[in-house]
């Protein structure tokens, strides 16, 4: 292959002649210290953690209460075990460990500096089980100044050296098609608002290799095409990457001499993963139009042991939040019923036919938010930002998620959960299921009244807004847990009191 007539990015070196020469096998030389997506969270989390139970061991230390040390001392670990708990539960609400808002100093301090106020406030209002460190004033506030102070200069020392080249991940992409494209792009748009265009998720895409003798010598997303896949060993060899990153939607179309070449660099000790899970990883979402027919990737073929019971469990939990849910619910349909009647009176409730789990079609019951026969005319379609036939009390409802709340009804009778991907209309399943990959795995699990989707992307209202939602949604079933369903409840009642609903 002839030299890339265009300069490569800074710290990629040029390569000469054809590349095709046979390489002596050996093995890589790379001694960079490098950090992964997992890495950098567990980083994130690990030095949060000791500045955070240090501050307030060391406030107990230096009280002048020297007499309940010893029981102090015995109970150290439920104390620390307590802050961490409260710590990581509110940094999920705010999200402080979001890689690419970590990177940002601004964003970073921000929510860093709000999480430290909530846990210290939240932890010194439990005098059951937090220790007796904060018996004075002066305790009170130099537990809370120590930490704030401790967190802050921690998450602006990792905004300003860990997003850094020298610490990224640096790949080399096989494949230059829709995948390698996607994946490209992707990185590039983790990192908005910050000068290096990669520090936020920590990868440098070094190039790509591709077969396709149109794209030599070419550019994707800013990235150079650095040669074919004959040229693999050499090119791991000279630039010495720290990952290769498989981008071929269709595994069976590796040619024999590429195989051999990632076999051969893997033997060398380089690391492969693959476009899709790289970019579960940076998304939260399963690029359903890149994974061929590796149903692995759509979702998990096996659960654990373990997986029964949480199911077990998270049936119990539906039940016992949706009879207090009905409580409240009876509590409001008076008022709501009354504000109906003077802005747009008619019925209370909107039943909907839905799609649940396995493919089974029941009735959703919503509070009606939208003029009486709303769809008489138009038949079934999604509703629009700004949408004319929604009422001035269906617009509070759909903003706080209240018109949503008689489905704990649905969830007593089984037909849904809390936490689920959200039921589609029988019309737009027909549709959307012959224009997108593995949409009916969605029915998979029982939709549910809010989801992964619901928190992370706004209303949609198209095929592409659907396909989005779709990636969410498979991301939820293959990695669905209780830490998982607990964090898109804390995210759920962001967008409820914020009135972020639509």
């Amino acid at each position: 292959m002839s030299n890339i007539t265009q300069s490569p990015p800074s710290g990629t070196p040029r390569r000469e002649g054809n590349g095709r020469q046979s390489v002596p096998l050996q093995e890589r030389q790379t001694s960079r210290f490098t950090l992964r997506f997992a890495e950098r969270k567990i980083l994130l989390a690990v030095v949060d953690l000791l500045i955070l139970n240090g501050t307030a061991l060391l406030s107990r230390l230096l009280s002048s209460q020297q007499a309940p040390l010893a029981r102090f001392w015995e109970r150290l670990p439920w104390y620390i075990l307590l802050l961490s708990g409260i710590w990581l539960l509110i940094g999920s609400f705010f999200e402080i460990y979001d890689l690419a808002k970590a990177a940002n100093v601004f964003q970073s301090i921000s929510a860093s500096g709000t999480t430290v106020l909530i846990t210290v406030t939240i932890y010194l209002l439990i005098p059951f089980f937090s220790p007796e460190l904060p018996v004075r004033r002066l305790q009170i506030f130099t537990f809370f100044l120590s930490a704030l102070v401790g967190i802050i200069l921690w998450r602006f020392f990792y905004a300003m050296v860990f997003v850094q080249p020298a610490f990224h991940q640096r790949a080399i992409v096989i494949g230059g098609g829709g995948a390698g494209r996607l994946l490209a792009q992707v990185i590039r748009e983790t990192a908005t608002n910050t000068s290096n265009p990669y520090q936020g998720t920590g990868y440098q895409l070094v190039g790509f290799v591709d077969d396709d003798p149109e794209k030599e010598d070419t550019f994707i997303q800013g990235i150079p095409v650095l040669g074919k896949g004959t040229d693999l060993v050499h090119l791991v060899q000279e630039l010495q990457p720290d990952e290769l990153v498989m981008a071929i939607t269709h595994s069976e179309r590796i040619s024999d001499r590429l195989f051999a070449a990632v076999l051969e660099c893997r033997e060398m000790g380089l690391p492969i993963t693959t476009m899709v899970s790289l970019y579960e990883q940076m998304t939260g979402r399963v690029p359903v139009e890149h994974v061929g027919r590796d149903l692995n990737a759509v979702l998990p073929l096996s659960r654990p042991s373990d997986f029964r019971l949480y199911l077990a469990l998270r049936r119990l939990f539906d039940i016992i939040v949706s009879l207090f849910g009905s409580m409240f619910l009876a509590v409001l349909i008076p008022f709501i019923w009354l504000a109906n009647q003077f802005t747009s009176p008619g019925d209370l409730f909107y039943r909907q036919t839905r799609v649940g789990k396995g493919g089974k079609l029941f009735d959703l019951l919503k509070f009606r938010s939208m003029v009486m026969g709303a769809e008489e005319q138009t038949g079934a379609v999604w509703a629009g930002e700004d949408d004319s036939r929604v009422t001035l009390v269906g617009r509070f409802l759909r903003r706080m998620r209240l018109d949503e709340m008689p489905q704990f009804w649905n969830v007593l009778k089984g037909e849904m959960s809390l936490i689920g991907p959200r039921p589609e209309r029988p019309e737009f399943v027909a549709r959307l299921a012959e224009e997108i990959p593995f949409y009916r795995v969605r029915h998979a699990v029982k939709p549910g009244i809010t989801g992964w989707a619901q928190v992370k992307y706004p209303y949609g209202a198209s095929v592409n807004d659907s396909l989005v939602k779709l990636q969410y949604d498979l991301y939820y079933i293959k990695h669905q847990g209780l830490y998982l369903d607990l964090l898109i409840l804390l995210k759920t009642a962001q967008v409820m009191l914020g009135m972020m609903g639509r």
